[in-house]
C-alpha cells in the first residue's frame, strides 16, 4: 500500500535495553529512522554512563518515524509488547532498573487512547499471569544515544550480548511477524 498522503508520525517506545527494541523495529515495513536513546527523565542529554546509573530518571527507548498507512499505531503496539516483558516493573531479564521500564511515551491524544486499548485488550486475554505494568505517558522529550550504540546490533552480531539475548529475539520477531518485514530483510 502506498501513502498517497505522506504522513509520517512519530512513536517512542521503552521496553528494556534499546539495542534489542532497535534491532526488532527497524525490519518492519513502514518504519524509518530508528534511534536508540533515551527519554522521560530529569536530566538533559544524559550520557550512556548516566543513564545506566539510573540517577537521571530516563527509559532507555527507540524513537522512529512510522507510516500509519503501511503499519498502524496499534500493529507497532502489538509488536512491542510481544518483544519484551511488560510485566516485570523496572526490569527486563538481568536488565534492572528504571532506566529499563516498559513505557509507552505517546504524541498526542490518538497514540494515549490507543496505547491504552490495546494494553486494556492485551489485559482481557489474560497473554500474562501478571498484571500489564507498562507506563503511558505523554512524551516529553528524546535524547539519542552516542553514535556507537545506533545500529548496535546490526553493526555488533558477533558481540555476546547480541548472540545471548538479542538474536533470539529478533529470530522470534522475524518468524511471527515475518508478514510485516520490509521486502529486503526478506532476502537476508
Amino acid at each position: 500500500m502506498v501513502n498517497e498522503t505522506n504522513t509520517k508520525e512519530t512513536a517512542t517506545l521503552a521496553g528494556g535495553c534499546y539495542w534489542c527494541l532497535e534491532a526488532v523495529f527497524e525490519l518492519l515495513e513502514g518504519v524509518y529512522s530508528v534511534r536508540p536513546g533515551a527519554s522521560g527523565g530529569h536530566t538533559e542529554a544524559p550520557t550512556y554512563e548516566e543513564l545506566c546509573s539510573g540517577k537521571t530518571g530516563h527509559a532507555e527507548v527507540v524513537q522512529f518515524e512510522f507510516d500509519p498507512c503501511l503499519i498502524p499505531f496499534h500493529n507497532l503496539l502489538e509488536i512491542f509488547f510481544s518483544t519484551h516483558d511488560p510485566t516485570t516493573l523496572n526490569r527486563q531479564g538481568g536488565d534492572v532498573g528504571t532506566q529499563y521500564r516498559s513505557a509507552i511515551f505517546t504524541h498526542g491524544s490518538e497514540q494515549r487512547r490507543v496505547a491504552k486499548e490495546v494494553i486494556n485488550r492485551l489485559e482481557i486475554e489474560e497473554i500474562w499471569s501478571d498484571p500489564i505494568v507498562t507506563e503511558v505517558v505523554d512524551f516529553d522529550s528524546f535524547y539519542p544515544s552516542e553514535k556507537y550504540h545506533q545500529e548496535y546490533f546490526r553493526n555488533n552480531q558477533g558481540q555476546p550480548y547480541c548472540q545471548i539475548v538479542i538474536n533470539p529475539k529478533v529470530s522470534k520477531f522475524r518468524e511471527k511477524f515475518s508478514e510485516k518485514l520490509k521486502t529486503k530483510d526478506l532476502e537476508n
